[in-house]
Formats: C-alpha cells, sequence, structure tokens
C-alpha cells in the first residue's frame, strides 16, 4: 500500500464508494453506497446505480467505517505533542495515515510553565482544526501509580492550579485525567464539570469507595483502564469494578496485545458493552516509527519489538500503537463484532467530546471521514474532510 503525504483536495463533483460493507449505525449494509459531495457525507444506500457525473470507486470485498477518533495520544512519526508546531503536525500527520481523522493531543506531566506554553500551541491548532482539543494526563495523578511520569514533577490536583491549564488553553481543554483521591481532587472534577471538561480518572491509588464519589462528583472516563491503578480485588474492589459498574463511565482501553490480556479486554466489553468502550492508543513518538530511543516528556523511552518502556525503572511508557492496528487486533483476534469496534474507535469518542453531529459514523451531512479496510481488515483508504490522505485507488484495491 502506498500512503500519500499530503491530501488529494476534495472534488467539486461527487465521489461515490460502491460495494463496500458499510458499517451504520444501524448495522452494516453488506453492499452499500456512500456518497460524497464536497466535504461532506451527502448520502448512504444500498448498492445500486449512482449519480450521473460522479466518481465511482469499486470498493467491492472491503469494509467502509468512520474515520477514527483517538482521545488520547501522544505523539507519532517521531514527534511529539509536546515539541514544536512542526513536530505536532508530523504527528498529527503520521495518525492521519493510520486512519485517525479526529485526534486529542495527550500533554504528560511536566513543570506547570512548560505544560502552560504547550497548551498555548496546542490550542492554536484545535482553534484551527488540526486537533479536537487537549488532554492533560498528568501532573495531578498519585505518586504509587505514576507510570511514565516524573514524580518529581507530580502534584496534588489543587483546583486554581487545574483552573491555570483550562486558562492556557483557552477553551480547548478536552479531558484531564486525575487521581480524584488525592488533596482537591474532588473539587477539581466539579471544577472540570463546571467548565465543560471531562474529568478522568486514572494514574490512581483510590479505593472502590473513592472511585465512586469521584463518578457522583462528575469523573466520567476511565483513563487507560486496568492500566496504573490498583487491580481488582475481591475484598477490595479497588477504582476498576467501580468503573466498569457505573453507566455514566466510558472506558478507555489500549488494545496492543501488551497493555491488555484478551481476557481483561473482554471483561470490559462484557461489564461496561459496546456503547461504553473507547479504543485509545496512548502512543507516543516511536508510533509509526520503530525502535530506537525518544523521549516521553522529560523521560528517555526505550522501544523494543514495538514496546515502549522507561530506559530508568522500565515502566510500559506509553504505546507505539495506531487506531488502524487497534482496530485490526480487534476483529481478528479478539473476535469483537466490527460494529462493536466501530463504536469503540468512532461513535463512543465523539459521542464523549460532544462532537457527534459532525463526525464518528456514516450518516448524511456529517463530515466526510471515512476509513476503507479490505477483507483482512487491512487500510487501504483514509478520508477526511472529502479528501483522500491514503488514496484507494493508488493502493491497488483487489
Amino acid at each position: 500500500m502506498r500512503l500519500r503525504r499530503g491530501a488529494r483536495p476534495a472534488t467539486t463533483h461527487p465521489q461515490v464508494l460502491a460495494g463496500a460493507r458499510v458499517v451504520l449505525p444501524t448495522g452494516t449494509l453488506p453492499n452499500g453506497r456512500v456518497t460524497i459531495d464536497g466535504t461532506r457525507i451527502a448520502a448512504n444506500a444500498p448498492h445500486g446505480t449512482p449519480q450521473g457525473g460522479a466518481t465511482v470507486i469499486d470498493a467491492t470485498g472491503h469494509w467502509l467505517v468512520p474515520g477514527f477518533i483517538d482521545l488520547h495520544n501522544h505523539g507519532g512519526g517521531g514527534a511529539s505533542f509536546h515539541g514544536t508546531a512542526d513536530e505536532v503536525q508530523q504527528a498529527i500527520h503520521t495518525h492521519r495515515l493510520h486512519g485517525t481523522t479526529t485526534l486529542v493531543a495527550s500533554a504528560v506531566t511536566d513543570d506547570m510553565d512548560v505544560l502552560v506554553r504547550q497548551a498555548g500551541l496546542l490550542s492554536e491548532l484545535a482553534e484551527q482544526g488540526d486537533l479536537a482539543g487537549i488532554h492533560f494526563e498528568g501532573p495531578f495523578i498519585s505518586p504509587c501509580r505514576k507510570g511514565a511520569h516524573s514524580e518529581a514533577l507530580l502534584r496534588d490536583p489543587d483546583p486554581a492550579e487545574v483552573r491555570k491549564l483550562l486558562d492556557a488553553a483557552r477553551g480547548q481543554a478536552r479531558m484531564v485525567t486525575l487521581a480524584t483521591e488525592l488533596r482537591g481532587g474532588l473539587d477539581s472534577v466539579r471544577l472540570l464539570v463546571d467548565h465543560g471538561v471531562i474529568a478522568a480518572v486514572g494514574h490512581t491509588d483510590a479505593t472502590y469507595e473513592q472511585t465512586v464519589e469521584a463518578i457522583e462528583a462528575g469523573a466520567t472516563v476511565a483513563t487507560h483502564l486496568f492500566n496504573a491503578m490498583p487491580p481488582l480485588g475481591h475484598r477490595a474492589p479497588g477504582p476498576i469494578a467501580a468503573l466498569l459498574a457505573d453507566e455514566r463511565v466510558t472506558v478507555e482501553l489500549i488494545n496492543d496485545g501488551t497493555h491488555l490480556h484478551p481476557a481483561a479486554l473482554e471483561l470490559a466489553f462484557r461489564l461496561a458493552g459496546p456503547g461504553r468502550v473507547a479504543f485509545i492508543t496512548d502512543a507516543m513518538d516511536a508510533a509509526g516509527v520503530g525502535d530506537g530511543r525518544y523521549l516521553l516528556g522529560p523521560l528517555e523511552v526505550e522501544v523494543s519489538e514495538g514496546v515502549a518502556r522507561l530506559v530508568e525503572g522500565g515502566s510500559i511508557a506509553g504505546s507505539t500503537l495506531t487506531q488502524d492496528r487497534a482496530f485490526q487486533r480487534a476483529v481478528t483476534v479478539d473476535r469483537i463484532p466490527v460494529e462493536d469496534v466501530v463504536a469503540a474507535t468512532s461513535a463512543n469518542p465523539a459521542r464523549l467530546l460532544g462532537i457527534d453531529d459532525r463526525v464518528g459514523s456514516l450518516e448524511p451531512g456529517k463530515d466526510a471521514d471515512l476509513v476503507l479496510l479490505d477483507d483482512d481488515f487491512i487500510l487501504k483508504g483514509v478520508m477526511r474532510k472529502g479528501s483522500w490522505l491514503v488514496d484507494p485507488q493508488l493502493a491497488q484495491l483487489a
């Protein structure tokens, strides 16, 4: 497959993808047709004769799904969201080539002044439509469950400090991960809710009861469920039981085969249901590049055989995952129904972000963001707002 760098502009006449298995919120059309007009989806229907003057792409034998949405991503293509504007764009572009047409940039723990400066840069890119917003993963997390975060830079979630980051993000903050059991945690959850920002429970050492309190205060996301939190216990169930049980909570899952055993993934889908799971990558610089040494915030990371770990201490440090690989693994290895995987990669995160009126499904009037996959669920085409980023005609559809 050839990946086009840069987009072929949206055409002035309609495009029709015909013959694919089209995954819609109502189910899968086995022999469907999706019409793109400019930057929007104009229609979806069972296969038939397209309107005259339309460019027709024969997608028979392929799957057509909505563009992927990633709520939690630190970088890719050798660049991070803690870098310059050009480096941030490089990371965005890398993930777009792998089907992520909507992306929230995650900032990792650093000095507050550094985070404030980076929030200003990322907010500019969000304002111009390159990002769907900013996620602050730290510094308000537990030193007991810090993972790949610098312990020296961690702090309690003082609402005044949380507010400082929100102000720096200029309305583009979408989510903040907190260890809500720390001093100021519940007040910070309430502050975030009041400002329309998602409060996420993660990197936490909370008990079951403390997690229930956080959910009652307004927390609605579990940051990479199972990872960086106490394990599920039969006498001390911890946060996992509370987060899985509450219908108000969306659970993030990193489906790379390293962060989660397949049985844990199956448990999350079974207990939360397909409507409350969001696949994330938690990707760092090495995504789309390969093994070597990288930085995650201020910490050095060694990537070996695709697994990222801190040089000092050996903790797992994000991932090298891309959403197309997470999608393919979910269907081919974990045997999750395609429709449920589409919900986890598109519809659920769109709803959580409050942008499901524009993206997240292949419905008329929404942005023409879509991914074409072959019968083995290998990516063959990516369109964003009507422009091909990975051109299926150059990918030589079979």
